[in-house]
């Protein structure tokens, strides 16, 4: 069988808009070897314009307009990076971002959408809620309605602009707060411009049906608390106030030196800016070739000229034209359940074409919930026995669900001499090593993960906190790091990249935890793996060994990381929840080992051996046993859900072989067997501890106690 093939080049999407989710999809049944792909986008998910007034006007939940990026990028084999996208180094062909390094392309592709803000209009970002970028008003929406039904609001709406947006979100509001709500729809000019005349009066018509008040000619000056005051000197009042006025590019676009028209990236018939190793999409791209408004029926036709053209680029293969229609069927929600349709001066409206609009959307949206599903490379016809078995129907778990069973590394340390030099104080199964130093003792451990996520930087970040752990659980100061890298093959210039993420995101967590990363070893091989080895120093360590009868057991993070990790390689966790898992792994133990190290008469860091594994290895050295409060347990957003699946990581059965007295018919039982990546600290404190403990870590549970009884039961 022949070795994964090098990567070399580096495909960048900015933007989850429409356009890149189908050449995404597109990329997931048809992938091209050696191409390194990246999806930017702010959140985990990106909602479908199509389906917003039917959002607004409560005709859908929310998830039904949610694209969820994690799964899309998890099916094309994409790398994810929650950011936002501030600039572009053309000359080194890096990507900037908000909240991290840049990212470097080869080709990039921009499909970032527009917003609704109006930053020209006073008071308008502190008072008032533009429709676009659409998540965050979804966001905004939900909290209203759910404040209008509370009686802390009133149902009084106005809308900023008076375009064929604005009218069908007025409508949808009027239609989801009821006959008693106030909708208003104030433009600065005439409503409903470059629409036929007749079209116009019909929807004017139906502005009134829906008893949505428009005004024309009513320019806004300034927004304030609770109104918009105007040129006559008038205020219009409302509890909401929604910016509905035109599409206006991102403004971080004028930085890049790309030529703009209006502030929109300027593309050629192949959808290639004036840089040609940038491509642009859907309404951040201005056609110079051919001007279109800006309507989602053109980002979604550009996708499969999109996904040609960026596959001819990395091929050397032939490039193809896009060539818009002239015209398109405009579908325009009048509030309920009826909408007006409007074609080459045609119109005709009607509960029937809401029902047919309906049936488009939901074909559209479930092409993202129906993912093609990535199959396992064929095997050989001839292999030994066992192999298939061993194998197993799901992917080998990476981070800590990548680890070899507890028995099976007690069984091979076993045969490990005792320690012989005086300066070596360790006993098997504590932490980290304990060497003797000057008035103290110097700590030291190593660790690895094997690539979960296809972000070398997050990677490298989550790899620096989970080793941290065994430092901070003996209760000492981070001291000095050596990193061991494994990179898959990849170009010199790709290599130099992936270095530099992992390298600027490590250096970041060791040097808040006051460690200095200075050095490690760098090799090719299957796959990527980032690991460290670190010292610590402390005045005493804290061992496993030294818990008392009677100790509570303290939690400082809660479990489920390795299931929710595991549904995630499987295309089968929401996106919302591993974006929300990736943010509490991020949180250091620094705090936690902080508050816990003069209290803990033992600790330990929960990871690949689960809550039961590592309890019961702290029990094995301090002569206890322990009972466990499933009530008190905390979990992770997603992970009970999960469990009750049967979704599990690889490591799961080996985890539970090595507690087998402890119950796990339960979902919560089942994920004390859970490895954990990042996990917290488990540690064992006396009672009288517990109030300045809580009141320090308010996120700390009290799960359970030391007992005299051996073994672990739940209560």
């Amino acid at each position: 069988m022949h070795s994964p093939l090098p990567l070399t080049r580096d495909l960048v999407f900015v933007g989850g808009g429409h356009s890149h989710a189908l050449v995404l999809r597109r990329w997931a049944m048809k992938p091209l070897p050696g191409v390194r792909l990246t999806l930017i986008n702010p959140g985990p998910t990106a909602a479908y314009s199509g389906m917003l007034p039917g959002f607004v006007a409560g005709h859908y939940p929310r998830e039904a307009l949610e694209m969820d990026l994690v799964r899309l990028a998890r099916a094309a084999g994409a790398r994810l990076i929650l950011d936002r996208a501030v600039g572009i180094d053309r000359d080194a062909r890096r990507i900037h971002l908000a909240g991290r390094p840049p990212v470097a392309y080869d080709i990039a592709a921009l499909d970032v959408g527009i917003t609704s803000e109006m930053p020209q209009l006073p008071g308008f970002a502190a008072h008032a809620v533009p429709a676009k970028p659409l998540n965050a008003f979804a966001d905004r929406w939900t909290r209203f309605v759910a404040a209008v039904e509370a009686g802390e609001a009133r149902p009084r709406v106005l809308v900023l602009g008076a375009g064929v947006a604005g009218a069908e979100l007025a409508m949808a509001c009027a239609h989801r707060l009821g006959p008693g709500a106030e909708v208003t729809l104030l433009d600065r000019s005439a409503a409903l411009p470059g629409l036929p005349p007749g079209t116009r009066v019909a929807l004017k018509d139906a502005l009134r049906e829906a008893g949505v008040t428009l005004r024309e000619q009513a320019e806004v000056t300034r927004i304030e608390a609770g109104a918009a005051l105007l040129a006559d000197g008038t205020r219009a009042t409302a509890d909401l106030i929604i910016g509905a006025a035109g599409a206006l590019a991102q403004g971080w676009l004028a930085s890049t030196g790309l030529d703009l028209h209006e502030g929109f990236v300027t593309v050629d018939p192949f959808l290639r800016s004036s840089d040609p190793a940038i491509y642009a999409a859907g309404d951040c791209a201005h056609l110079g070739f051919a001007p279109r408004p800006k309507a989602g029926v053109f980002a979604v036709r550009e996708a499969p000229i999109l996904f040609h053209n960026l596959r001819a680029d990395l091929t050397g293969a032939q490039r193809r034209a896009y060539r818009p229609q002239k015209d398109y069927l405009k579908l325009i929600s009048l509030g309920g359940q009826r909408a007006l349709a409007d074609k080459a001066g045609l119109r005709t409206a009607g509960h029937w074409l809401w029902r047919w609009k309906d049936r488009i959307d939901r074909a559209f949206m479930e092409k993202f919930h129906d993912l093609p599903k990535m199959e396992p490379p064929a095997l050989p016809r001839d292999l030994a026995a066992g192999v298939r078995a061993e194998l197993g129907d799901k992917p080998l778990c990476g981070g800590c669900g990548a680890k070899v069973g507890s028995d099976d590394l007690e069984a091979a340390l076993s045969v490990l001499p005792a320690p012989e030099r005086p300066d070596v104080l360790s006993r098997a199964g504590d932490d980290a090593a304990i060497l003797t130093h000057g008035a103290g003792v110097q700590v030291i451990s190593t660790d690895h993960l094997r690539g979960f996520t296809k972000d070398p930087w997050q990677l490298a970040r989550l790899a620096a906190i989970h080793a941290l752990g065994d430092i901070w659980a003996m209760g000492a100061a981070p001291q000095v790091v050596l990193s061991t890298v494994i990179l898959p093959r990849m170009s010199a210039r790709m290599q130099a990249e992936t270095l530099r993420e992992i390298t600027s995101a490590a250096a970041a967590v060791f040097r808040a935890a006051g460690a200095d990363l200075v050095g490690g070893h760098t090799t090719l091989g299957a796959e990527l793996t980032v690991g460290f080895t670190i010292t610590g120093l402390a005045p005493r360590a804290i061992e496993q060994g030294g818990g008392q009868p009677d100790d509570l057991l303290v939690l400082t993070k809660p479990l489920g990381t390795g299931v929710l990790l595991a549904a995630e390689m499987q295309g089968r966790a929401p996106g919302d929840r591993i974006a929300a898992l990736y943010t509490a792994m991020a949180e250091p133990l620094s705090e936690a080992a902080r508050v816990l190290s003069p209290h803990a008469h033992a600790m330990t860091d929960v990871t690949g051996f689960g809550l039961a594994g590592h309890l019961s290895r702290l029990c094995a050295a301090s002569g206890t046993g322990a009972e466990i409060d499933l009530d008190a347990v905390p979990f992770h957003p997603g992970a009970l859900g999960l469990a009750s699946q049967g979704i599990g990581s690889t490591l799961y059965p080996a985890n539970r072989a090595a507690v087998p007295d402890l119950p796990d018919t339960d979902p919560r039982a089942r994920l004390l067997f859970d490895p954990q990546t990042c996990g917290g600290l488990l540690a064992a404190v006396p009672r009288d501890a517990w109030p300045a403990i809580e009141a320090a870590l308010p996120q700390a549970r009290v799960i359970g106690r030391l007992s005299r009884a051996p073994g672990l039961r739940l209560r």
